[in-house]
């Protein structure tokens, strides 16, 4: 395997692994379209509607969030709102934060829980794209 030239470049000691890559949130100028697409098709479940414009939707061991974007929003920009990496623990999140921050990685936002008892903070990767650092007790080994 070739020596990764950035491997040198990190700081501290990165903190347990996370679960994966299980949490996915879309932007829907066709929200009832989508909502409909992913439960009766799809077969997923309704996990929470905050409100008229947001629902998280599980099958199991994943989370999808759709958000109503309007018209004139979703031409200027992309469907995708954010990726998630689901940690295990709500302090992980709090690791994660302080070892992303360590290592330069632009931070949009302090951990902080939410109403659902979910934990996360967002970060971008290279390119920006929005990441979220959650601990979502519904998909979390730890909950």
């Amino acid at each position: 395997m070739p020596e990764n030239k950035l491997s040198n470049r990190i700081a501290g000691t990165r903190p347990r692994p996370t679960a994966g890559l299980r949490h996915v949130a879309l932007f829907s100028k066709q929200y009832e379209e989508s909502l409909h697409f992913y439960t009766e098709l799809m077969g997923m479940s309704v996990e929470w509607q905050p409100d008229q414009d947001n629902t998280y939707l599980c099958s199991g061991n994943d989370n999808l969030a759709l958000h109503r974007v309007d018209q004139q929003a979703a031409l200027q920009g992309q469907r995708l709102d954010h990726i998630g990496f689901v940690v295990d623990l709500p302090e992980d999140v709090d690791d994660w934060h302080q070892f992303l921050s360590a290592n330069d990685v632009m931070i949009k936002s302090t951990p902080r829980t939410h109403r659902d008892g979910a934990r996360s903070f967002y970060c971008l990767d290279p390119e920006g794209t929005m990441v979220q650092i959650i601990f979502h007790p519904p998909i979390s080994a730890g909950a």
